[in-house]
Order: C-alpha cells, then structure tokens, then sequence
C-alpha cells in the first residue's frame, strides 16, 4: 500500500483524503473474496450494493468509496498489474443537491456595485463612528469597494480575492491573474475599463494607507486591517471582511444571499453567451463538469422568460 499511497501524495491529496482512500480501499478487499488482479465490473456493483443494503450507505457515501476504489484500481492500472480498471464507466447517481440561486444579469451587478459605493463610500455618513476609529472605517469601506468590484465582474471565490498580489495586477493590460488552488486552476481574467480608475486609486493612494497598519511589507494586494483595539496587525488573512461585506450588501438588495449567488450569476452568463468551454476556463474549473453544474440555471432563466411571456 505504500506505493499507493505515493500515487495519492502525487495527485496531491490531502493527508486527509489519503487515509479516507486508504481505509475504503482496505475495506473493499476485506470484502472481496479474490485478488484484485480479477476484479471485475460486476464485483465492484456488487460491492456497491452491499454497502447500500448491509451497511446502509447513502448515495454520497457510496460515491467516495467508489473514487477510492477508482484511484486504487488506475494506480494498479499504471503499474500494469491489472489489464483494466473494472471501475470505469460507474457513476453513484443522485448524490448532488444543486443549489439554483436568483441569477443577477450583468446589469443587475453593476447597479449593485453601484449602490454599494453610493451608499457605503460616497455619502456614508460616519458621525455614529469615534472619531479614533473613522479613519479605518472610510479605508475599509474603500478597500471592500475595490474587492467587491472584482467578485461582481470577475466571479472570483472569496478565497482567491485573499490570494490576489501585486504583480497579478496589470493595469497597463487591463488584466488579472487569478492564482490556481487544489481545486481550480490559474486563469488571466480582463478587467472592465471603469474598473481601472478604482484599482489605480487603490494601489497608489489607498494601499500605501493600509500597509502603515502592518508590522511588515507583503505583496498581496488587499490588505486587513487591525481590530479597532490595536495599533497594527500581522494578519494576512482577509476572511473576516465577508462577513459584514455580505450583510452591507443585503441591505441594498432582498434577493441577495452570499458571494456564491453572485459567482453563479457571472458563470451562468459566461456559458450563455461564451460557450461551456470558456465558462469553465474563466471559472477556473479543472473538469467540464463543474462548469455544467450552473446549467439548471441557465435552464431556470429561460423557464422565468417563458412564464413571463406565457403566464397561463
């Protein structure tokens, strides 16, 4: 198993998710009356039938124990100890809930981002605010404007916002580089031509502000700033800002749940007018079928137009 285990690291599975495969491959063998060498299809089936009516397994269950068995098989597979995998072609149904979300149109996004600068930078009145903490109010307010400029138009996850640097910036190009992670792959995304004015504010004008509040220089592009209780920060992490951001922008609009909602959206539009195939690649997606997931949104705008032009 140490070789298999290998084949793991080299996928780069968590430590985790290693001994999760490890432990339903091991299972899978200890119920398996033969050597894995003749393992064929139908045992696998078998198997899978098993966990469902003798260990009462839910569908979602059964799939990672299929993906385990699936990696251990093409790993024997390629050390050509088996002439193929008995587990190809098998797929565990009915273990996704998608989630089908009120899909904004590019329109409705930039009325949002609109009423969110209006609102909470432009005429923000901070009179309820100490007058010590004031200026660290106006900074985050702007500094979130600029992030929330990026997720509306670039459909970026809250994770990779933490993630942008400097360099992945070009103004010149009117580019952004979104870094890949373990589940999404790096990307260079255009950047609207109103959004140019506010990123060159940002870096040249407001960046500097914010970097006085840490205790060493970074490259990342978005920075935190300390608890209202402390002078500086070591934090790197912007995750703490999402929260609010997300409650601000629920008060300009009643159909807005979280940032997903909007990634959705900006996908959805993506494959209505680009093709599956770009979608996925400014959604970052490592396989097609990620980006196929937001179809039934695409499908539930176009039953809306219907309903709106044939009510009855």
């Amino acid at each position: 198993m140490e070789k298999f285990i290998s084949y793991l690291q080299s996928k780069n599975h968590s430590q985790a998710t290693q001994e999760a495969y490890l432990r339903y491959v091991n299972l899978f063998l200890e119920w398996l009356s033969k050597e894995p060498i003749n393992t064929t299809k139908k045992d696998v089936l078998k198997y899978l039938q098993y966990l469902k009516d003798r260990k009462g397994q839910q569908n979602l269950t059964r799939k990672h124990n299929l993906i385990a068995i699936n990696h251990y098989f093409t790993f024997l597979y390629r050390a050509e100890q088996v002439a193929e995998n008995p587990c190809l072609f098998l797929k565990i149904r009915g273990t996704k809930k998608q989630t089908l979300y009120k899909i904004y149109s590019p329109e409705e996004l930039e009325q949002l981002y609109d009423s969110y600068y209006t609102l909470f930078v432009k005429t923000f009145d901070d009179s309820h605010i100490p007058k010590n903490q004031r200026k660290q109010s106006a900074l985050s307010k702007e500094r979130n404007a600029s992030i929330l400029s990026i997720m509306l138009n670039q459909g970026t996850t809250t994770k990779e916002i933490d993630t942008i640097q400097l360099n992945d910036i070009d103004l010149i190009k009117a580019t952004l580089k979104i870094r890949g992670g373990k589940k999404s792959n790096e990307r260079i995304l255009p950047l609207k031509a109103e959004q140019i004015g506010l990123l060159m504010n940002y870096i040249q004008n407001l960046r500097p502000k914010l970097l006085e509040y840490h205790t060493a220089e970074n490259e990342y592009l978005f920075l935190p700033l300390p608890e209202y209780s402390k002078q500086t920060t070591d934090n790197q992490t912007l995750m703490h800002v999402f929260k609010p951001l997300t409650k601000q922008v629920k008060t300009l609009d009643k159909h807005f749940l979280n940032f997903k909602q909007v990634r959705a959206s900006i996908i959805t539009h993506w494959i209505q007018t680009e093709g599956l195939r770009k979608a996925q690649y400014k959604a970052g997606h490592r396989y097609i079928s990620s980006t196929e997931n937001y179809l039934p949104n695409d499908l539930q705008g176009l039953t809306d137009d219907i309903n709106k032009l044939h009510p009855f």
